[in-house]
């Protein structure tokens, strides 16, 4: 009985830290097409918008607990500070996709422009951000990337903007800077100094697992939930249930392997009772 109550308080700080209503979240990706001024836009904002929301209501259809954009087309990267029209339009499709479905909402600045991501959050009402790298620099395929918690946490509080801080701790396509890099200490880190309200662990690129010795390292570990953010499938979902505090998911969900590809609710919805499954 014990065990229980204190299974339950752990779950019900985990959904409070993560912004979100509910404990072990199954957040659905809807990875953007090109978005104006990137190299591959091409020319088609309705469809681009049409896409974003149809990806969305698939995602709530399928029964996932929050929706998080991306601005996974607009490869090559900036390294920080994306152009205006990236922030105006995915402004845009946010307040479409809020108006559709009443599912919580996140926002991704790819590469690492968690200050827009912010500003994109606190205009369309969304519940948090995923910041790639808040505090230890990463050598990344952009050079060189430094983490910017402390104009970012200033921004948050001088907007008063009740958005949670998603932080990636040892991100996928990236590496660290120091030799003797720790996982738990970067994760401590995290949480001490630069005030991520979560973590997210990721496996070394998208669509890859993570290592599960990462998961034993830092879940119910570090004081804040820890979310897997990469490499989730209905196969591996059940296994990860109780090892972490919640699930990140857009490879997975998509009727194929190219970037373009669309949101299957039917994939979204037996990734969730694959999940749901294991809670009962």
């Amino acid at each position: 009985m014990v065990v229980e109550q204190t299974k339950a308080v752990a779950q019900t700080k985990s959904a409070e830290q993560t912004g979100l209503a509910v404990a072990q979240p199954l957040v659905g990706v809807v990875h953007l097409r090109p978005l104006p001024g990137a190299p591959r836009f091409d020319g088609d904002t309705g469809r681009l918008v049409a896409q974003a929301v149809s990806d969305a209501e698939a995602l709530a259809e399928g029964g996932v607990d929050a929706v998080m954009i991306e601005n996974f087309g607009d490869t090559p990267f900036f390294s920080t500070v994306v152009p205006r029209e990236t922030i105006a339009w995915m402004t845009r499709v946010g307040m479409e996709i809020r108006a559709r479905i009443a599912l919580p909402l996140g926002v991704c600045v790819l590469r690492n422009d968690g200050r827009a991501a912010l500003a994109i959050a606190h205009a369309i009402g969304a519940s948090f951000i995923r910041v790639c790298i808040l505090g230890s620099p990463r050598v990344t395929d952009q050079g060189l990337i430094e983490g910017d918690a402390c104009n970012l946490l200033r921004d948050r509080a001088r907007l008063g903007a009740e958005v949670r801080i998603w932080a990636d701790v040892n991100i996928k396509d990236s590496y660290a800077l120091a030799p003797s890099y720790s996982l738990d200490r970067d994760a401590a880190d995290l949480v001490a100094r630069s005030h991520a309200d979560a973590l997210i662990v990721t496996g070394a690129a998208t669509g890859l697992s993570i290592q599960d010795s990462h998961l034993t390292l830092l879940h119910g570990k570090v004081g804040v939930p820890v979310l897997v953010g990469s490499g989730v499938t209905e196969r591996s979902v059940g296994g990860l249930v109780g090892q972490c505090d919640g699930f990140i998911v857009g490879t997975a969900l998509k009727d194929g392997s190219e970037p373009d590809a669309r949101i299957s609710a039917e994939k979204t919805r037996a990734l969730r009772n694959a999940r749901d499954a294991v809670l009962a």
